[in-house]
């Protein structure tokens, strides 16, 4: 399927009307299956539909690992896609004790979640040593502007970027969900090798819990925003062990907690 399409219209520029044409980023129901049977319903880009169902299965806990997914197939059901995983060995097991339904909105990282409990899941600590010096935040941030190709068509999608100061930006995603796109990311690295400890994930959009969630099952221990966290998100992070850096503008950004990883970043390293 197509990531994006035209779409004719009026634009009002310069104190008049005219004729114009934009593209519109395609948004569509993309069910994810286990074992024959619908575990999830998001609404996503059509893109790199493997990499979420891996990132999804990894970052819900339905995975141990990529080796736990042994083949994912996508079939066109006319109104949408669905993702077909096959698990291999306990992950079948397991997955009866994280039943959920996202149908709803992009907005929303917790739609249909059954209990508090699973919502508000504690979060082993993430225990990466990976620092990164203040350019390189803004270099990540400047870098990932221009690798979101979708973005720059429509201006209508989000992005997830993993950097690493050896490598610079390694790897990017693109979704209409914010939750979607990192999933992507944190699939695409866990099929490709890369241990997410080496380096710092980038995001494009607010930081709310469940994006500081993902980002600590995937072992990472930095997360960079361009907007600013909620306050649980905060809390989150800190209880996770991650160093949070957001409202990252240019050559300015401010750290939230775990200031630690980014260089010269403890106030008393500078006192």
């Amino acid at each position: 399927m197509h990531t994006h399409r035209p779409a004719s219209g009026t634009a009002f520029r310069n104190g008049r009307f005219a004729a114009s044409t934009r593209e519109l980023a395609e948004e569509v129901a993309v069910a994810i299956s286990y074992n024959g049977t619908s575990h999830a319903v998001l609404m996503a880009t059509p893109a790199d539909l493997e990499d979420l169902a891996y990132g999804f299965s990894l970052t819900e806990g339905l995975v141990a690992s990529v080796a736990e997914v042994e083949e994912v197939a996508t079939v066109d059901c006319g109104r949408g896609l669905d993702l077909q995983v096959s698990l291999a060995g306990d992950a079948g097991q397991r997955l009866a004790e994280r039943r959920r339904s996202m149908a709803g909105p992009v907005g929303c990282g917790l739609c249909g979640i059954e209990s508090l409990e699973a919502a508000m899941r504690q979060i082993a600590p993430v225990s990466a040593g990976v620092r990164l010096a203040p350019a390189e935040v803004s270099r990540a941030v400047a870098a990932m502007a221009k690798m979101q190709a979708l973005n720059l068509r429509t201006r209508a999608v989000h992005a997830a970027g993993f950097y690493q100061s050896e490598r610079g930006l390694v790897l990017v995603r693109e979704d209409v969900g914010r939750h979607n796109a990192l999933d992507k990311l944190i699939g695409a690295a866990a099929r490709a090798g890369i241990d997410m400890a080496t380096g710092a994930v980038v995001l494009t959009s607010r930081l709310s819990i469940e994006l500081v969630q993902k980002t600590a099952v995937a072992g990472c221990g930095i997360l960079v925003a361009v907007s600013a966290p909620t306050a649980l998100a905060v809390d989150e992070a800190e209880a996770a062990g991650i160093t949070l850096a957001a409202v990252a503008r240019g050559d300015e950004f401010e750290l939230f907690t775990h200031p630690q990883r980014i260089i010269g970043g403890s106030l008393q390293d500078v006192a």
